[in-house]
């Protein structure tokens, strides 16, 4: 089904407009609840995996949050240059490079989970536990994703 038309296309009401600006909500939320911490909004997600062993490498780190390369790259030398990362090349392929937090980066990455629930549950404080789940279930349907339940 087809439910945009050249004739009723508005970009305030498209459905790209609504996320870009719900994402660019939490962002600034997020930056505003981390800012002490050195980081933004963007880098939960790289401190998080890495944090938690889901990746390891700029590669696995991309496809995961669905951020190109290039981007990524500029992230993690700026979370590399604040001393929260390190980067070093796989002993077993040296075209691989293995990223591993700091101390100073997991302390920063152990902060994480005391905050961005509170930015989040603001955001969500008008939802119900149906509409929530809802809208988790038709987000992940739209990006093309099954959540585990």
């Amino acid at each position: 089904m087809k439910h945009y038309t050249k004739e009723n296309f508005a970009i305030a009401k498209s459905v790209g407009f609504a996320i870009n600006r719900a994402r660019n909500l939490i962002l600034m939320e997020m930056d505003a609840a981390l800012a002490d911490l050195e980081i933004s909004g963007q880098n939960i997600g790289i401190m998080m995996a890495l944090y938690r062993g889901v990746a390891s490498t700029p590669f696995e780190l991309s496809k995961l949050l669905g951020t190109d390369t290039g981007l990524m790259t500029r992230m993690l030398d700026r979370l590399e240059k604040r001393g929260l990362l390190v980067r070093t090349r796989s002993i077993e392929d040296r075209r691989v490079v293995k990223l591993a937090l700091t101390a100073k980066g997991k302390d920063v990455a152990e902060q994480i989970p005391d905050r961005a629930p509170d930015v989040l549950n603001e955001r969500l404080k008008d939802f119900s536990k149906a509409e929530f789940n809802e809208f988790l279930r038709l987000l992940n349907k739209f990006i093309g994703e099954q959540i585990d339940k």
